[in-house]
Formats: C-alpha cells, structure tokens, sequence
C-alpha cells in the first residue's frame, strides 16, 4: 500500500539526530556519559592501567615470577 508524504514525514520525524549527552568531571573536562574520560578517569577514580596487575593485587600475588611458579606447582600436583 502507498504512504501519504505526510505520512511518511511523521514516521520520519523520529530519525533527527540527537547531540550527546556530556558531562563536566572534576577535573573540568567534558565526556560522554557513562564513558571514561580522555584522562582515563571514571566516577573520581582512574580505570586505565595493567589489567593484570589489578588482578594480581586483588589476588595477593606479590610478582608474576611467583604466580608463575605457583600456577606450574599446581599443574604438577594434579599429573
């Protein structure tokens, strides 16, 4: 079945283009909400970084040297 123009105008009228949503951080820098910002700080706290070594922290594991030698440990005990 065909569309009216207007009919198709109003389905259309949906599709503009918003412009995002920004936020000013403590530091005076404006990002996309829900993003990190260009400093690599999230809701006051930084989120770059070695994800292993946060892993590592919260695991207790000192250095790799020793969580490697743990983990081949573990992979003899079970042989």
């Amino acid at each position: 079945m065909r569309h009216t123009r207007s009919h198709t105008a109003n389905r259309r009228s949906h599709h503009a283009l918003k412009s995002p949503a920004l936020s000013k951080d403590s530091s005076g820098s404006l990002h996309i909400r829900h993003r990190a910002s260009l400093d690599g700080m999230y809701k006051g706290r930084s989120v770059t970084g070695d994800p292993v070594k946060r892993v590592m922290k919260k695991q207790g594991i000192k250095s790799v040297k020793k969580a490697v030698k743990k983990a081949s440990s573990k992979k003899k005990a079970k042989k």
